[in-house]
């Protein structure tokens, strides 16, 4: 539509080890890292992806974005909290930038205002 903003579509990543946990603190030294741990069996963690996809409108080259299926990957959620020293929550998205966590929301708050604002980028 004319004067509508091209929205970008959401590129998952999968994130299944803990080598791909310390390449994610590498990849943050140089752009953004999210991740997002989702629990398959939540309504609320279902309703939080959704909602992530609907609104997705930040570039890839802005931002990689990686999806941890708690179920399957309980050993890596919990690795997660305590490398960038959150409280594990379901569903949660954490920002890595320089090796650390430097946003992090759950539930309902789990947002791409929220992330698009806690990594200064316009509308």
């Amino acid at each position: 539509m004319f004067g509508r903003k091209k929205s970008s579509t959401l590129e998952w990543h999968a994130l299944e080890s803990e080598s791909q946990l310390k390449k994610i603190i590498t990849e943050s030294e140089k752009q953004p890292v999210a991740v997002f741990k989702h629990s398959t069996r939540c309504p609320i963690s279902i309703a939080a992806k959704s909602r992530l996809e609907r609104r997705w409108n930040i570039q890839p080259d802005s931002l990689r974005v990686y999806y941890l299926d708690l179920l399957a990957q309980p050993a890596i959620s919990q690795q997660v909290a305590t490398t960038f020293g959150v409280q594990h929550q379901s569903p949660q998205v954490l920002l890595v930038r320089g090796g650390k966590a430097i946003f992090n929301a759950s539930h309902s708050d789990v947002t791409v205002a929220g992330i698009r604002e806690a990594l200064n980028l316009q509308e």
